[in-house]
């Protein structure tokens, strides 16, 4: 008789179940109600069926009210979306359906029945698949699992004709089983788990896009027509998503770009940004508020742009991080390849500033005295990316980071660490994310250096992320476990944004590897060489993809202090165009940007232009302006105007156009 099974519940009791029981059995021992609803369970931290045996550990009941059930229902979601779209169009073969974040998608391979050649699928055709989802789902079939040979599953998905799955059957080693999952009639080949049956997935679902893909994600493979899908335990949850998702699309920094004459791309320079004058503007702007918030604490420097190729063998990079890099040789040399005298060296555009700030550390005889020593730059930096995988500023080839790196010793690393903590909150403020995560990302399973280096360097982390989240309310902390660089754990963190939207950002990463790998060494107080520790530090991360999130978080609407217009003096008629001009000239010198508007045109049409740029502040200069030497204040996204004088809009407007860093250190200055 085969033992009995020990269970260990949350609570931290212990009972006993006869061998051969299922999470269901566990669920009805606890309770009838409880085994309604009960659609999964978790033993020893793995998510699985309700139907599965379980063995010794520790174990959960998952309803479906639990968050980690979301993925389930998204999961189901997408069986039923393939199940729906073969019972509508036979013939149509499916690929993969995984969940992804907020949703799941499945990639399928229709052919027209009359002309056999390819056939997308559309928008129009989303709610026809919706529709049958939905009666699906009313069946309410059970999921069930079996257990298949892989010969069987092959003889299986070659008779339907599913060319797809036979090549992921294949791929499975020989003498593998396979998990098939079943709903009813239709069955597909699946990890799993899976809810009980296709009813507890609900109505909070909706269909989204279509959009094309490569089978395996290669080019050279069958292009597949990919439906997309999102899924949510409630309809209160979905609504808010969609309304998030109509928000996302009115914010969108492309879109705005264009709107406010920000910056463009095109063909000829894929993944790099044309700044027209206003964006660069921006783009300045971030860099200068950044230069001053280092002043004092770091020394900035700048690296090459182009180094030999043996550097970044040195540094790991062409072995790890080759095909996100770029190579280039003299173009002579590239079009002569025979011609011996030609420069035939392999360069490469840098893709990190880390291993030329190591030069610059290396560059003269250091002293424990002299550290902690802090390189900071603003560097250009190239990284290959899919041209698929482009999307304006949120994802380019060619971008700026506000990088940095600290030299220092293993004492001094967790007071570096929450200093530059603290600096990074402060940035963060001052653009008004006040909700931050910081995860601990710890060691990966490829990795360099000994265990007890990376235990000594968690450790240190780990303390600091406690201190953090104690001394600051507006820290929530987590941890990524397995999700460090090969050379050392890192802080992540993760801004909310105003419509929900988390982005991940800064990131401070030790790292024991690059030091030691190109000879970097300090005179210790005993007078022998000594390894520092490196910290790699960036703030904004991408400026690009930073500008890009503030666009999309304040929706355009920036705060006077970083507009790249903040204000615009229009006339009503042309006897106020001298006026204008005065006004415009008291605020460049008070130091705002501000551009004229003395067109012969409706002072509506001006305000409305004006508005859809996204300038924060309009002056309207009439006749009675000009007399009176007032203006009409209006601002964006108010139908109300303001009449001052022009020397109290002058003071107001120069104040409040002073950035936040700058205010409060004249702030500090006047309490001392």
């Amino acid at each position: 008789m085969a033992a009995a099974v020990s269970l260990t519940f949350p609570d931290g009791s212990k009972r006993e179940f006869p061998a051969g029981a299922t999470g269901r059995d566990v669920a009805e021992s606890i309770s009838k109600s409880l085994a309604k609803k009960a659609v999964a369970i978790v033993l020893d931290g793995v998510l699985l069926d309700i139907a599965d045996p379980v063995s010794e550990g520790a174990i959960e009941i998952v309803t479906r009210e639990d968050p980690r059930a979301l993925e389930l229902i998204r999961h189901d979601c997408a069986h039923v979306l393939a199940e729906a779209v073969q019972e509508l169009w036979p013939g149509t073969q499916v690929t993969i359906g995984p969940v992804i974040e907020n949703g799941f998608y499945y990639d399928f391979k229709r052919v027209h029945p009359d002309t056999r050649e390819d056939w997308p699928f559309s928008p129009d055709e989303l709610p026809v698949i919706e529709k049958r989802m939905r009666e699906i789902i009313a069946r309410n079939k059970p999921f069930a699992k079996e257990v298949w040979s892989r010969e069987k599953a092959r003889d299986v998905f070659a008779a339907k004709d599913e060319a797809f799955k036979v090549e992921l059957v294949d791929a499975i080693p020989e003498g593998q089983d396979l998990r098939i999952y079943s709903q009813g009639e239709w069955f597909d080949l699946c990890r799993g788990p899976h809810m009980d049956a296709t009813g507890r997935i609900g109505d909070a679902f909706k269909l989204r896009t279509v959009a094309g893909a490569y089978w395996r994600g290669d080019s050279t493979r069958p292009q597949l027509s990919r439906i997309y899908g999102t899924a949510w335990a409630t309809k209160e949850q979905l609504d808010g998503y969609l309304h998030m998702l109509e928000e996302a699309e009115k914010r969108d920094h492309r879109k705005l770009g264009r709107e406010m004459d920000l910056f463009h791309f095109q063909e000829e320079g894929p993944g790099v940004v044309f700044w027209h004058a206003k964006g660069w503007r921006m783009f300045q702007n971030l860099v200068s508020y950044m230069r001053r918030r280092l002043e004092g604490a770091y020394e900035e420097v700048n690296a090459p742009q182009i180094l030999d190729k043996a550097l970044w063998e040195t540094s790991g990079h062409w072995g790890w991080y080759q095909e996100n890099m770029f190579a280039v040789k003299s173009a002579y040399g590239f079009t002569h390849p025979d011609d011996e005298e030609a420069d035939h060296r392999v360069f490469a555009i840098k893709p990190m500033n880390c291993p030329g700030h190591v030069q610059i550390f290396k560059h003269g005889l250091k002293s424990y005295r002299d550290l902690p020593i802090r390189l900071a730059e603003f560097g250009a930096v190239h990284r290959y990316e899919p041209s698929g995988a482009l999307h304006g500023l949120m994802r380019v080839r060619g971008f700026t980071q506000d990088d940095a790196h600290i030299f220092c010793t293993e004492d001094q690393l967790e007071a570096e660490i929450l200093t530059i903590n603290d600096l990074m909150m402060s940035v963060y403020d001052d653009f008004g994310f006040d909700e931050v995560v910081v995860k601990l990302a710890t060691r990966p399973e490829k990795r360099v250096g000994s265990d007890a280096m990376w235990d000594h360097a968690e450790d240190i982390l780990r303390r600091a992320l406690d201190r953090m989240a104690r001394e600051d309310s507006r820290i929530k902390v987590g941890i990524n476990e397995g999700e460090g660089t090969f050379y050392g754990p890192k802080f992540e963190y993760t801004l909310k944004d105003a419509i929900g939207r988390d982005w991940q950002v800064g990131t401070t990463q030790v790292d024991f590897n690059l030091p030691e790998r190109f000879g970097a060494f300090y005179i210790g107080a005993d007078s022998e060489k000594k390894q520092p520790v490196m910290v790699h530090r960036a703030i904004c991360g991408s400026m690009e993809r930073f500008l890009g999130i503030l666009i999309e978080n304040y929706a355009g609407h920036f705060p006077l202090w970083f507009a790249p217009v903040q204000v615009v003096a229009a006339t009503i008629t042309s006897d106020a165009d001298a006026y204008a001009l005065e006004v415009v000239e008291e605020l460049r010198a008070a130091g705002l940007k501000v551009e004229p508007d003395l067109r012969n045109e409706k002072i509506n049409y001006k305000v409305r232009e004006h508005s859809l740029a996204k300038v924060p502040v309009i002056l309207v200069c009439g006749k009675r302006e000009s007399e009176e030497r007032t203006v009409s204040m209006r601002r964006l996204g108010s139908q109300n105007q303001t009449s001052m004088t022009l020397d109290e809009c002058v003071k107001a407007l120069e104040l409040e156009a002073t950035p936040p860093d700058i205010a409060r250190s004249r702030s500090q200055r006047r309490a001392r």
